[in-house]
């Protein structure tokens, strides 16, 4: 199953190579993996989508181990929250102009938009869930994808509620004692 992580680290070079590199040395996926600069320019919110497959045994371990990373303010997973979660998605698709319309109205309707055109292809841009998406994708693969590149899910708890936090700060002792555990 895959689990959504939410951290805080400092905005500091170097931080998004060790929590990619923590993931690589402890044999965990990542899904999707974005992040970028918070309301706060000192602080980067990185959404973190990876795989876990022993439930909340490897999701307890991804959280002591991202704890231990010195640059990591805070940890929350999000799986099982009521949460906005995002992806976007630009899809350079070949096209004649008389097939300009009928990517146009599927645009429409899964309310993206046309951001490019040129006399061989379009550019459409599409913002929304992983599944919309897809969705998008499949009924523009018969027409012809030339290009595609995706960003990533963020993810946002709705409401004022923290994702869960299995560990904070305070029990570092115990942080300590999963993060050296085996996966």
């Amino acid at each position: 199953m895959n689990y959504t992580f939410i951290a805080l680290a400092e905005n500091k070079p170097g931080v998004l190579n060790r929590v990619t590199s923590l993931f690589r040395r402890r044999n965990f996926n990542i899904v999707s993996l974005n992040a970028g600069t918070t309301e706060d320019p000192e602080v980067s919110r990185m959404t973190i989508v990876a795989e876990c497959p022993n439930g909340d045994i490897d999701a307890h371990r991804i959280e002591a181990n991202l704890y231990k990373l010195v640059n990591v303010i805070d940890v929350q997973d999000v799986t099982h929250q009521s949460t906005v979660a995002r992806d976007l998605a630009l899809i350079k698709v070949r096209v004649v102009p008389e097939r300009r319309a009928e990517v146009n109205g599927l645009a429409e309707i899964f309310r993206a938009r046309i951001v490019d055109v040129a006399a061989d292809s379009v550019v459409v841009e599409i913002t929304g869930t992983e599944d919309k998406i897809e969705g998008m994708i499949e009924l523009l693969r018969p027409i012809g994808i030339v290009e595609m590149v995706r960003t990533g899910q963020v993810s946002m708890t709705r409401g004022v509620h923290d994702g869960v936090r299995r560990i904070g700060m305070n029990g570092i002792e115990q942080v300590m004692d999963l993060a050296e555990m085996t996966p």
